[in-house]
């Protein structure tokens, strides 16, 4: 296919990841791989997870996991700070009785303080201090996060500009902040996962999603750096990538 072609199919792909609502990467099914971690977040919340607790939810997305604890809606609250999927939670859950917030700065929630039993967290930025006010004394905080070397090796042959300031966002440094905040850690593990994309179209989706990891890309602009990575596939018959995650559960100790 030359070179014309190959910008065409892979600028339908770009304009295709417009269609993506809620945190739904079906799309994405065959033509991508991720090793999973050693533990199961969905099971250590159910695992703490009481009907009586009231539940905060920290960066809900579309609700899609949320609604899979079947916790009663009103003792949920959720908080997003994506407009397109805000606006699918007031249509999809705040009828159901959830109480919706959108948060764009998640150390400043709109909630009182001491509010819940339980605040969860897949995969958005917090606040330890701001996690901390709105728990209840001996609440819990179950949160898996992104790390620091996330995507770098993607990210680096994709975004030749790109640069990352610090790398201070891993177990370690944020169990040792949670502990300075007396947060009694109960449970922790770290886990680094290989990642392949099987076609372009799959890698020019997942990049458009998540651009604060390969910001300012575009086909157009990166058309050379995907050439090379469409070598890449060609010659392994994927694309590799290495994901970074990490997860907690700690009591709040007020």
């Amino acid at each position: 296919m030359d070179q014309e072609c190959l910008k065409k199919e892979w600028l339908k792909s770009e304009e295709n990841q417009k269609n993506f609502s809620g945190w739904d990467f079906s799309y994405l099914e065959n033509k991508w791989f991720c090793e999973t971690p050693s533990w199961d977040y969905q099971q250590l919340v159910l695992s703490h997870l009481k009907k009586e607790m009231v539940l905060l939810d920290m960066g809900t997305g579309g609700g899609e996991l949320l609604q899979t604890f079947a916790h009663p809606y009103h003792k949920t609250a959720v908080t997003e700070g994506y407009l397109p999927n805000y606006h699918l939670l007031l249509k999809k859950l705040q009828p159901l009785g959830v109480n919706v917030q959108f948060v764009d700065e998640d150390d400043l929630l709109n909630f009182a303080d001491d509010s819940f039993d339980l605040v969860i967290n897949s995969h958005e930025s917090f606040s330890v201090t701001e996690v901390k006010r709105v728990l209840k004394s001996n609440g819990l905080f179950i949160s898996q996060q992104v790390g620091d070397f996330n995507g770098l090796n993607l990210a680096s042959r994709l975004i030749p500009e790109a640069k990352k300031d610090h790398f201070s966002f891993h177990l370690s440094l944020v169990k040792e902040e949670l502990e300075r905040n007396q947060f009694q850690v109960l449970f922790c593990e770290e886990d680094y996962l290989n990642q392949r994309f099987f076609d372009m179209d799959g890698l020019i989706f997942y990049v458009r999603t998540i651009p604060w990891e390969f910001s300012n890309f575009s086909v157009e602009k990166n058309f050379k750096e995907l050439k090379m990575l469409h070598e890449e596939l060609k010659r392994h018959g994927f694309i590799y990538n290495l994901q970074h995650r990490f997860v907690f559960v700690a009591c709040n100790k007020k």
